[in-house]
């Protein structure tokens, strides 16, 4: 077949595939007329890529991507991660972190794979860095931190929680949230260790003086004295006090239970 040949069927099929895209109403329909839309946008891109088309090809690679979402994740992440490496060859970085995101969500929401959703995440932080896109890295990075923590990597998350807190301690319209990321990294020094999380408060206080004024702070301090008398009464009402006023979610609600349990005799419930 010649050049225009396949440039013709590579057209075809990508419209041939979006009538079946929009096609599928029903939940059944859905799955494999999105499957049959998916193989012909792939079809589709290999014939762009004999073609030197990189940039139709990759944008087939995510049509064929997000067809296969709900009918088959991992060819999904097989056509995302394609359009990911041509990007990346024409050194367009920003689409690429944009499709690593959306590996990472898929990880997360289809797969339940976090170990995996963080490599895409921190993936798509290196490349938006790269382009001084700080805050989407930013955004990638809490992903990264908020999983690591879950998972009982402390350390790691400690350190982007740190990192993202001292990025926009100095920015008037972010410095708000500095406070929330070195509560979160006092939280993961502290299921490591008390004497830890008092040296790592006193220099969050000291790096960021608006710190030591915030309700954070405040609970930080009454349970580290809590932890230090064993005082599980005083650590639960702390936490009780705090959650009535600005409402704890789970991942903060998991931490502190973790955290709660190194108290002898408790019994595992913050209420």
């Amino acid at each position: 077949m010649d050049t225009s040949g396949k440039e013709k069927e590579a057209i075809q099929l990508m419209a041939d595939a979006d009538k079946k895209v929009k096609s599928t109403g029903s939940f059944l329909g859905g799955m494999f007329g999105g499957w049959h839309a998916a193989s012909a946008f792939c079809k589709a891109a290999r014939l762009h890529m004999q073609l030197q088309n990189k940039h139709d090809s990759a944008v087939s690679f995510i049509d064929a991507g997000n067809a296969y979402k709900k009918s088959d994740p991992n060819e999904a992440i097989k056509c995302l991660n394609a359009a990911i490496d041509i990007y990346t060859d024409m050194g367009r970085f920003t689409i690429a972190a944009k499709h690593h995101i959306s590996i990472a969500e898929i990880y997360e929401s289809e797969l339940v794979d976090m170990e995996k959703a963080i490599a895409h995440y921190e993936q798509a932080a290196d490349y938006y860095k790269g382009e001084e896109s700080n805050s989407s890295a930013n955004k990638c990075l809490l992903k990264v931190g908020a999983y690591c923590a879950q998972l009982e990597q402390y350390q790691k998350s400690i350190e982007i929680y740190e990192q993202v807190g001292a990025n926009v301690m100095d920015n008037p319209l972010l410095k708000y949230s500095a406070k929330e990321y070195f509560f979160k990294a006092s939280l993961c020094h502290f299921i490591v260790d008390e004497l830890n999380a008092k040296i790592a408060i006193e220099k969050y206080e000291e790096m960021f003086p608006a710190f030591s004024d915030s309700r954070e702070c405040k609970l930080l301090k009454k349970l580290l004295e809590a932890h230090e008398e064993q005082n599980i009464e005083a650590f639960t009402e702390a936490v009780k006090e705090f959650d009535s006023i600005s409402r704890l979610d789970q991942w903060h609600t998991t931490l502190l239970l973790r955290i709660k349990k190194t108290i002898q005799g408790e019994e595992g419930d913050l209420k």
